[in-house]
């Protein structure tokens, strides 16, 4: 995953990372926030999420 995500973030566009937690409430209320971006700023930002339960090496190498 870690060579994946570097290809992910290593763009011109903005990349907004949520690492987040299906069992995280937090997690869940930030959701409709981020959607709102996403839909504000279009193809100017891209979002995507990092389940940390899946992927927690990456998680812990942010020190997420």
């Amino acid at each position: 995953m870690k060579s994946n995500f570097n290809a992910i973030i290593d763009t011109p566009t903005p990349v907004l990372v949520d690492f987040y937690a299906e069992w995280c409430g937090p997690c869940k209320t930030l959701m409709p926030i981020l959607e709102q971006v996403k839909s504000e700023l279009g193809d100017a930002i891209k979002v995507i999420k990092i389940d940390v339960d899946k992927n927690h090496l990456l998680a812990a190498n942010y020190q997420v």
